[in-house]
């Protein structure tokens, strides 16, 4: 891919790994204010975090970790039948504030570098578009990012991700309560779709589903909506 730049970081397992063995990308945002800061933080070998790419504010796009190595920005996590997803992912920091500092949506610039370094990494390495993930998505009890601001749905349409199909109409049912019995169907929801919890965890993984899929409101609390949106997702073959 043309236009990147190269600003190497030392974190990273030096062991070479197969490229079929990277099966999933993650999107992260830096959660700090300071560009240049979070640049220093990923190649600090104290911090012992980095990325393979970082895309700056004004859309630049920086290698930092060579993709044959696996670089550490996953720590623990999990997804399906997959914990620590380091060593089977490739990791996109974005430059965000995040929500300790006045979380911001993600400039024009910055989508367009991640549509297009995404769409790259597809299909080199024949990424799945189900395996397409957030920071929260697989560490929902550690993690916001990337937030309820990335564009989950503007991707998916070049690919990218899983996005339902529902109608507007049958989207009208938020705040609606439902049963015990589809409680626990929305549990057996989120599992087929990927998510790791225990029981404890289920808060914070209903946040992270409805930061990604349900935007508008998220409160960590299952209705109508939430259980339609994911009844769509497993419905359409992609769990």
């Amino acid at each position: 891919m043309k236009n990147i730049k190269y600003v190497y970081s030392i974190n990273f397992d030096k062991i070479v790994r197969s490229p079929k063995n990277i099966i999933y990308l993650v999107y992260h945002y830096t959660g700090m204010k300071n560009e240049n800061k979070a640049l220093q933080r990923l190649r600090d070998k104290n911090s012992k975090v980095s990325c393979h790419y970082f895309i700056k504010k004004n859309g630049t796009i920086i290698n930092m970790v060579p993709d044959k190595f696996t670089a550490w920005h996953a720590s623990v996590s999990c997804w399906k039948k997959h914990n620590n997803l380091n060593d089977k992912s490739i990791g996109i920091e974005i430059q965000n504030p995040g929500h300790s500092h006045k979380y911001l949506g993600f400039s024009k610039k910055q989508i367009r570098s991640t549509l297009n370094l995404t769409k790259f990494l597809k299909k080199k390495y024949n990424i799945k578009s189900k395996n397409f993930l957030g920071h929260s998505d697989i560490s929902p009890d550690r993690k916001k990012d990337p937030g309820e601001k990335f564009p989950w749905k503007y991707l998916s349409k070049h690919g990218i991700g899983i996005w339902h199909n529902l109608p507007k109409n049958e989207l009208k049912r938020r705040n609606i309560n439902i049963s015990n019995i589809e409680k626990k169907l929305f549990q057996l929801y989120l599992r087929k779709i990927g998510y790791c919890f225990k029981k404890k965890q289920l808060k914070n993984v209903i946040k992270a589903f409805q930061r990604r899929y349900r935007s508008k409101k998220i409160d960590g609390k299952i209705d109508k909506e939430c259980l339609e949106i994911a009844k769509n997702l497993v419905k359409l073959g992609l769990n």
